[in-house]
């Protein structure tokens, strides 16, 4: 992702900044898709596997990238407090 593009971003809910996910991070989430039961902010249930996301620096909330373009709605972001083993920062 373009360094210049991720210095603008910023979460719709909180505003903070956003990091991509690390590869412990991003296994996490793909670990508990699979396992079933995630479920992004507007009541969605995520079925496949995610391959690129951002995430707040504070490690709450994770948006998925779809072609390296930032999926940024409010309503697709998946927090990451329904993860059970999400290392947080």
């Amino acid at each position: 992702m373009d360094k210049r593009l991720l210095d603008i971003l910023c979460c719709p809910l909180t505003k903070a900044p956003l990091r991509p996910l690390g590869e412990a991070e991003l296994a996490s989430l793909n670990r508990a898709i699979a396992a079933g039961g995630v479920r992004n902010h507007g009541g969605g249930a995520l079925a496949q596997a995610i391959p690129a996301g951002l995430v707040t620096r504070d490690g709450r909330t994770i948006y998925r990238l779809d072609d390296d373009i930032p999926v940024m709605l409010a309503d697709e972001s998946i927090a990451t407090a329904q993860l059970p083993d999400f290392p947080l920062p």
